[in-house]
């Protein structure tokens, strides 16, 4: 099969024709038809994480259609068109038995622990707990991108931040996880202030129905322009980026009793961050780390998808091919890019 695949961290990935992966017993081989194009993705090929062995295959956010199924699965079948999670739990330990199989030991992840979807075909594992049936109106594009920005955004805004109408909340950083945060704040009927540092990019977020629009490069305290925008901050604040500057004027942008919403992955010197806890305990404030989404809360976001028409096409900012990735993955050192890059797979090609 053709893939995108690179030898070593931070070289130049190029395509090759790589054995298709087996199908596993518990799982299932799935022909993909589209995949995003994710900062996870560039962390990966930066070599932040230390499950990835090489030679890799990139890919963790996907959709397509089942090509082959293990013999143990017993909800699926040949044909059905599918997505899942980044996360996949192994559906029997007592992480995934309490219903969190976000944060399962023993998970797999496309892209990370095997090889993933910048590819034309995607093994996953434990395929009776991690698969998700898609929607006929719901096109392969749109559906590969909820498996890791949108899905995270929703658990963490919906089941952790649990997010209520006439609540006010801080997006910090508006590429892919902060724009689709956006988005599911105001289907909540929430007040969303966006913040970034690109004028474009805050256009985009404006767009997209922002009630309020600060730029970060323009002030030297964000959290102050947000506490006065809020009457004494939000409720809720999102660092949708993951850096030292962003994670600490989310904190400071929160009012008492507020939550924080950890999204964007911390790495190399942004790791450890300093926590001003006595702020922390003063002001009761909460931290929660958002990772993932099981694949059994899908079903309440695809309901909220088509209860408030969430349009997910304006999410997607380009679509491109699979040798086009070759110079957009490396290109993310440059920065995060707006909205999302989906990765069309053309199979046979």
């Amino acid at each position: 099969m053709r893939a995108l695949t690179f030898d070593n961290f931070q070289s130049r990935p190029y395509i090759a024709e790589v054995p298709k992966p087996e199908c596993p017993a518990d799982g299932v081989l799935i022909q993909v038809e589209a995949t995003g194009l994710c900062r996870s993705d560039w962390h990966g090929w930066m070599g932040h994480d230390d499950m990835i062995q090489l030679p890799h295959v990139p890919g963790h956010e996907f959709a397509g259609t089942i090509s082959e199924v293990g013999t143990q699965v017993k909800r699926f079948q040949a044909g059905e068109r599918v997505t899942a999670p980044f996360v996949c739990g192994c559906g029997h330990c007592e992480y995934c038995d309490q219903g969190d199989q976000q944060v399962c030991p023993h998970q797999t992840q496309p892209g990370f622990t095997h090889w993933g979807s910048f590819a034309e075909y995607v093994a996953i594992h434990q395929a009776d707990v991690n698969l998700v049936q898609l929607p006929e109106s719901m096109s392969g594009l749109e559906a590969a991108s909820l498996g890791c920005r949108f899905a995270t955004s929703f658990r963490a805004i919906v089941d952790q931040g649990q997010l209520r109408a006439g609540e006010s909340i801080a997006i910090f950083g508006c590429g892919g996880v902060g724009l689709s945060a956006l988005l599911i704040a105001k289907a909540l009927q929430a007040r969303v202030i966006a913040v970034d540092v690109s004028a474009d990019t805050l256009q985009k977020a404006k767009s997209l129905g922002a009630d309020e629009i600060v730029n970060a490069a323009a002030t030297h305290d964000v959290s102050q322009i947000v506490r006065e925008l809020t009457n004494g901050g939000v409720h809720i604040s999102v660092d949708a980026l993951g850096s030292l500057t962003t994670f600490h004027a989310s904190l400071a942008s929160l009012r008492k009793r507020g939550r924080h919403l950890q999204i964007g992955l911390m790495t190399g010197e942004h790791a450890r961050p300093e926590i001003p806890m006595g702020h922390v305990i003063a002001d009761e404030l909460q931290l929660f780390g958002c990772h993932g989404m099981q694949a059994f809360r899908y079903s309440a976001m695809f309901e909220l998808i088509h209860r408030a028409n969430i349009p997910l096409g304006n999410l997607i900012e380009r679509t491109i091919s699979l040798e086009e990735a070759i110079d957009y993955l490396p290109e993310m050192s440059r920065g995060s890019l707006s909205g999302m890059t989906m990765i069309r797979v053309e199979a046979g090609r």
